[in-house]
């Protein structure tokens, strides 16, 4: 069948030349020069640390010419040694204007990074895969911000990678699907990336078979979507997500197999392409640049990214959660304070109090207002402005990702829940992404918030907190260690940990406010009606 494409080209990277088949020893040294099984790579000496890095490895082909909008290829057997020092290219963006300047950007931009302290590959260390965010938009591997070494120094092995946005990434269209289940090419991309680790971080000092996927924003959203998707079962162990789960909120699911087709089909027209072909001929720019997409516009129903497509994304991914059908793994998950910040303009409408509460009625119905007042009050401007902030917030991220717990605390597998209010002259608000930096341990500038204040020691020291909850998580499925303040299991108590100038469990604040927009779900799905009437 043609929805094989995907598993089927994958499982060739499985045969592979005796010539650059892996190191059958469990006690190689791991050196600078890395045997993978499609080549050998030279990556960067090792730091002070003991950290070695290796970048730009490609997982496969690069996806351009007839390979655009195509399923990932596994990449050649190569001769010689490549050179791993430098990051690839970053996968084109669907963003007008790229926040952090980085590496060129490029069709051909299928590459992961790893750093890894092991010694030995008898090691076996913890492997941490992060799936970077950007909307499915915009965003890369090789961010400064995420750069690997500081959470290598803490015993893992981390990785990077690069997938395809926008409209290279997620276009749908009937004549693709007779090649192949089209739509979902930058998921399918993750997927390849996490069997290329599966079948070579064992070289790097790193255990196959633990393996934690973590992410933020549309990396998180990542996370949930793999997490109940048929291809992706078995590739990971153990789950992070931070600030996202189902790519869904205001306007309701993701979009669905119908609607997305119609995304594609009146973008070949807009092209003036009268066949894929046509499109794959066209200059990738050209491509990327009739589809672009700002802050201004909410990118589930008004950008290509992930929707159903009956093959990585069978369903809704809310639909499978609440059967309890996705993977069973232990997973932690959290949001921000403050996560409405870049979202402003999601916001219903509340230029003054009547305004925000007429929106409210449209969207929620007359019979249900007064309830949605009590959680959302709006009596003066003031107060409506406040509480459109809250909706965003909650709308955007923060209850599908309390619903992730709920639903994931049922599986049987540990769960742990967090929120995120950490503040200082650093970061003056715990607003969505402001967290990156400290799990990564980087503490680059927070362009989000617009702040260019250097951190300072506190922060450091909150980062390191962070740092050994996360990979004591990917260790041992539990964030909880030595000198750590206790982190609860999320369960019928509902307690999650507080991470902010002080750190301790407490209730979710936000209870109420969740459980009132969760009960709008219908079998896990908010209203399809949401598109249009949300305005």
């Amino acid at each position: 069948m043609k929805l094989l494409l995907l598993s089927g080209l994958i499982a060739c990277a499985a045969f592979v030349p005796a010539r650059f088949a892996a190191a059958d020893t469990d006690t190689e040294e791991v050196r600078e020069e890395v045997q993978t099984r499609t080549g050998v790579i030279r990556g960067v000496d090792r730091d002070e640390h003991g950290v070695l890095a290796f970048k730009g490895i490609p997982y496969a082909e690069p996806p351009v010419g007839e390979l655009r909008w195509h399923a990932p290829v596994p990449h050649k057997a190569w001769d010689g040694v490549r050179d791993a020092h430098l990051p690839g290219s970053r996968c084109l963006s669907a963003l007008e204007k790229d926040p952090v300047p980085g590496s060129p950007r490029s069709e051909d931009c299928l590459t992961l990074n790893i750093w890894t302290n092991s010694k030995k590959t008898s090691d076996k260390q913890p492997v941490m895969v992060w799936l970077h965010g950007g909307g499915f938009q915009f965003g890369s591997g090789s961010d400064p911000t995420i750069d690997g070494t500081k959470l290598a120094e803490k015993g893992v092995v981390l990785v990077t990678l690069n997938y395809r946005l926008g409209v290279l990434g997620f276009m749908a269209h009937p004549e693709l699907d007779a090649e192949g289940a089209s739509g979902n090419y930058g998921l399918q991309d993750q997927i390849a990336a996490l069997r290329w680790v599966k079948d070579n971080i064992a070289s790097f000092g790193g255990d196959p078979e633990n393996v934690t996927l973590f992410g933020e924003s549309a990396g998180a959203m990542s996370v949930g979507i793999l997490m109940m998707s048929p291809p992706a079962k078995g590739l990971f162990h153990k789950a992070i997500g931070q600030s996202g789960a189902f790519w869904d909120g205001k306007y309701g699911p993701l979009e669905s197999f119908e609607e997305s087709r119609l995304r594609g089909q009146a973008y070949m027209q807009k092209m003036g392409a009268k066949s894929i072909s046509e499109l794959r001929s066209m200059p990738a720019d050209a491509l990327n640049n009739a589809a672009l997409w700002n802050f201004d516009k909410n990118p589930i129903v008004t950008a290509f990214s992930p929707n159903v497509d009956h093959f990585v994304v069978p369903e809704f991914p809310a639909a499978v959660f609440a059967r309890g059908e996705q993977m069973k793994i232990p997973l932690l998950a959290g949001w921000q304070e403050a996560e409405y910040y870049p979202f402003k303009a999601f916001s219903l409408p509340h230029a003054n109090a009547q305004e925000f509460r007429d929106a409210a009625q449209r969207m929620f119905g007359k019979e249900r207002l007064a309830e949605f007042l009590k959680f959302y009050p709006a009596s003066t401007d003031a107060e409506a402005n406040t509480s459109a902030d809250n909706l965003t917030s909650d709308f955007t991220i923060s209850e599908q990702t309390w619903q992730w717990l709920e639903l994931q605390s049922k599986s049987g597998e540990p769960v742990y829940g967090y929120e995120f209010t950490y503040t200082s002259p650093y970061v003056a608000i715990a607003s969505h992404i402001t967290d990156v930096p400290f799990v990564f341990g980087t503490l680059t500038p927070q362009h989000v918030i617009g702040s260019r204040v250097r951190a300072a020691a506190l922060d450091y020291a909150f980062s390191d907190l962070l740092m050994n909850y996360w990979t004591n998580f990917g260790k041992k499925s539990d964030p909880n260690g030595p000198g750590l303040p206790h982190w609860p299991v999320y369960d019928e108590k509902g307690l999650i940990q507080i991470l902010g100038k002080t750190t301790e469990p407490k209730g979710v604040a936000q209870l109420e406010r969740f459980r009132f927009l969760s009960s709008f779900r219908v079998d896990g799905v908010f209203p399809m009606r949401w598109r249009t009437d949300v305005q």
